[in-house]
């Protein structure tokens, strides 16, 4: 697949919207990925420079051009909030297998929106395209983002000691891993 077009879905759950990003979410996307707090588990450092956003969006493009994967904007359904994004990146057709990730607002932490969100995603991967594996990455510190990935039904598989040094900060990751014979639309 990839090489060929991946177009980013609109995707539809109980409470949230997830479709493609627009210049019109640039403020919103500034907001969340210059938060020190929120991305305090993330792997690199809070945006600081406003041009990240446009290199954020020609990548979201670029990924659904090369068909590796797709960026969704969340938005809550009932309001048109701005809550956070999810990815499904990395897509190998010959391995049969990507990666998932996400960034939520602090506001909207506690909701369950991560993963209703990654659910959603997660199915139309697992629906679109012959995929077997799909591969995520926590800092060991978040447990709620462990939690969240626990809920889909990853598994566990093992820790990358000291993979991420983020403004002179060294942490592990864990490696999550969710097989399709085991995906049975996102547990609960």
């Amino acid at each position: 697949m990839p090489g060929m077009s991946l177009p980013t879905p609109v995707l539809e759950t109980e409470r949230l919207t997830l479709r493609p990003f627009t210049a019109a979410d640039g403020d919103d996307l500034f907001a969340l990925q210059s938060d020190a707090f929120v991305l305090r588990y993330w792997d690199s450092p809070p945006w600081r420079d406003r041009s990240r956003v446009d290199s954020f969006l020609d990548r979201c493009r670029r990924v659904e051009k090369e068909g590796s994967g797709a960026r969704v904007a969340v938005e809550r359904t009932s309001d048109r909030a701005f809550v956070g994004w999810c990815t499904f990146h990395d897509w190998d057709a010959g391995f049969r297998s990507a990666s998932l990730g996400y960034c939520f607002t602090q506001a909207s932490w506690g909701r369950g929106y991560a993963t209703e969100a990654a659910r959603a995603l997660l199915g139309w991967a697992f629906d679109t395209l012959d995929l077997n594996r799909v591969q995520a990455e926590a800092d060991t510190r978040n447990a709620a983002s462990a939690r969240v990935l626990e809920k889909l039904g990853f598994v566990l598989e093992g820790t990358l000691r000291e993979d991420c040094v983020v403004d002179g900060v060294v942490s592990d990751s864990w490696v999550y891993g969710l097989l399709r014979r085991d995906w049975a639309g996102g547990g609960e």
